[in-house]
């Protein structure tokens, strides 16, 4: 057992030889993954004492930094109606709650208000509440919801009767991401996860019959590829993704006849990737519209009949550009919009398929990012978009297609704000391989750069995710203080588009640690920050970076932040067992393979640690996290006691009643954030 005590925590050392390819690696700390056993609670609570009794000298400033950053919450606030139909269906937030509040309102916004569900009221009893799911059915009548309480992201689905107000008793444990309804307004479909929490079976449920009783439609036997069910914006059909890293087979599945079964559009081939959207004209003529990587590496657009939607049918519509990918299209009746990204920033492109016109929506600042708004009317002449940058709070525009204007809707207020106090630039660093990498930075207009500028520098890069310039509100108590906040946008994600992302996976991974690396060099060879002023931050793969990067550069650094950290690279993927092990083996590699296995052992961090000084480090675990398991975290700090040559600090802070994403409340989610927040002025001395 592991007695609690201000000095840090020493795991047992409890050796397991681990074979593989010929090669004998011993782990210390493999047991921490026996998560039954006492002794590993005992050590992780070991951890958490110490973390908060070296952290107990900031409790003021936590507190300080909370009140802070809720004081720019406006608490009671209201998002911007977005019209279904008859209905005006919104959210909202009230002082002192931790959760949403789900309206709508009949006819006209100025009509009494119907409370939909009340995710307070759903969390009392609970640490935690998350929801997947939230879907009203067609007619408007029902609601079906799922609701996770421990962070496992398992979620049982619920369905409400609107008018009544009452919940039907229909109960299905054991639910994922991906709620539709039929056409009927009786018949759900929803998914279902495998041992491994990999979403593999599409159901059918029919309103109050026994869920045992339910149908499964569609069942993806390959461990590599997950489920996931759409709904087309024209109501017609929906579409049934079974899709991995690299590749995609899309079924659909008529939404009035679902007796008809799935149909296949096109078979699943190696490195192909499409998604389907279904478009029908003002004269009723159908066809669908594929965005697909097919001879076109950023993608194209495509169009196909529906009864005969094979790629040998497949016309060009949208040609390839080297330089642009299509993220995604939304198809409406009269126009086709196209999310784009470019010189890693993102913009909007409307097709007019009345006219065959087209143009994009323009944004002028040098530094910014939008995401998709709600959009549910396919006949709608407006597409609703959320516009930010690092000093421009969310913005909701309504954006006329044919008339090229844009209506305000609502812009997030932020008490205590005033955007020109803040200036975003846009930087470029150059790779060890001549490649130049975008940074994108946010500071106060009237900050003195001196060289001695404490800097928090954040990266992910991976999984083709684009880490875009947006706006955080919490980050002002970092920027009050004098600090600059930059963001890397290195190989492995897309902001680039996608040969940035190929160009950091798999045998060329490590390009995403040298494109961090040489940000960080270029920010204090420009005389933004010094090492000793410099913090970094990532979470998820994004703490592999941060594993990474510290062991081939811990004196680029002056603090490390890893947040549920993906650090114990060979083990896990050699472990099918592990939720969603194998799917991985598309964005790592399969470690089965002897190349793979070297070139994951030669980046891994937890294998690389070695007996040297280490910056200060703060990793954080969730104990219900089924993406990074909480062991990954903890086997990296348990080892690296035993090899750092430093005093730097060396904490661990695990969240045992939490997952992946960390507390579920917003005020919860504040306390964490302060936390980090103070660790980073305590390693500075700024405290």
């Amino acid at each position: 057992m592991i007695e609690q005590r201000l000095s840090p925590p020493m795991a047992a050392v409890k050796p397991t030889k681990l074979h593989a390819h010929d090669d004998v690696r011993v782990d210390n700390y493999f047991w921490l993954r026996e998560r039954t056993d006492p002794d590993v609670i005992a050590y992780l609570e070991a951890e958490n004492a110490y973390t908060q009794s070296v952290m107990g000298d900031t409790a003021q400033l936590q507190d300080a930094l909370f009140n802070e950053m809720r004081s720019r919450i406006k608490e009671t606030d209201t998002t911007a109606p977005v019209q279904n139909e008859r209905y005006f269906y919104y959210e909202r937030t009230e002082a002192g709650k931790q959760y949403k509040i789900y309206c709508r309102k009949h006819n006209s916004i100025d009509a009494a208000e119907e409370i939909l569900l009340d995710l307070n009221e759903l969390a009392q009893g609970h640490n935690y509440l998350r929801m997947a799911n939230f879907a009203v059915s067609p007619d408007h009548k029902l609601l079906a919801y799922a609701l996770d309480t421990d962070g496992s992201e398992v979620y049982t689905l619920r369905i409400k009767d609107l008018e009544s107000g009452k919940l039907r008793p229909d109960l299905i444990p054991g639910t994922y991401y991906g709620l539709e309804w039929g056409n009927d307004n009786h018949t759900l479909y929803y998914t279902t996860l495998d041992h491994a929490k990999r979403p593999d079976k599409l159901w059918c449920h029919i309103l109050g019959t026994d869920p045992g009783s339910d149908v499964m439609l569609f069942y993806e036997e390959n461990e590599i590829y997950e489920v996931m069910l759409t709904k087309s914006k024209s109501r017609r059909y929906f579409f049934i993704l079974s899709y991995g890293h690299t590749a995609t087979e899309v079924y659909f599945l008529d939404a009035d006849e679902p007796d008809t079964g799935p149909q296949l559009v096109e078979k699943r081939r190696p490195n192909h990737e499409y998604s389907v959207h279904h478009h029908e004209d003002d004269e009723g003529t159908e066809r669908f519209f594929i965005l697909t990587n097919w001879d076109a590496k950023n993608f194209r657009v495509m169009t196909a009949p529906v009864t005969a939607p094979g790629q040998e049918n497949w016309t060009e519509f949208i040609a390839h550009r080297p330089n642009v990918k299509i993220d995604d299209i939304e198809a409406f009746r009269g126009h086709l919009v196209l999310h784009e990204r470019e010189d890693g920033l993102r913009n909007i492109r409307v097709h007019n398929l009345r006219t065959g016109d087209g143009h994009r929506i323009s944004f002028n600042d040098p530094v910014y990012t939008y995401s998709r708004g709600q959009n549910p009317n396919y006949d709608s002449g407006f597409v609703r978009y959320v516009y930010a940058s690092p000093v421009q709070p969310p913005t909701v525009y309504d954006y006329s297609m044919d008339g090229r204007y844009q209506l305000l809707r609502k812009e997030q207020e932020v008490p205590g704000y005033r955007a020109a106090d803040y200036v975003a630039e846009r930087l470029w660093a150059t790779a060890p391989d001549g490649v130049r990498v975008p940074i994108s930075l946010v500071h106060r207009r009237d900050l003195t750069l001196d060289g001695s500028t404490p800097m928090l520098l954040r990266g992910y890069g991976s999984y083709g995710s684009s880490n875009d310039p947006g706006f955080d509100s919490n980050r002002t108590a970092l920027l009050n203080r004098g600090f600059i906040v930059a963001t890397a946008h290195i190989r492995g994600g897309g902001d680039m588009g996608r040969e940035w992302y190929e160009n950091g996976k798999f045998l060329h991974k490590k390009n995403t640690f040298t494109d961090f690396i040489a940000c960080a060099e270029h920010l204090i060879a420009e005389g933004y920050t010094r090492p000793d002023r410099l913090m970094i931050n990532g979470r998820s793969a994004g703490g592999l970076l941060m594993g990474a990067v510290t062991n081939l550069r811990p004196d680029l650094f002056a603090g490390v932040i890893a947040g549920v950290p993906f650090m114990d690279v060979i083990n896990t993927m050699l472990d099918p067992t592990i939720p969603l092990t194998v799917q991985e083996y598309e964005e790592w590699g399969n470690p089965n393979d002897p190349v793979y296995y070297e070139y994951m052992k030669s980046y891994s961090p937890y294998d690389n640690l070695e007996a040297k000084a280490y910056p200060a480090i703060l990793a954080t675990a969730g104990l219900n996290d089924p993406r990074v398991q909480y062991w990954e975290p903890a086997k990296w700090v348990a080892k690296l006691r035993t090899l750092k040559t430093d005093d730097n600090l060396l904490l661990l802070k695990t969240d045992m009643g939490a997952g992946h994403g960390g507390p579920s409340g917003r005020y919860d989610y504040l306390k964490e954030i302060a936390f980090e927040y103070a660790f980073i002025f305590k390693v500075l001395g700024m405290g």
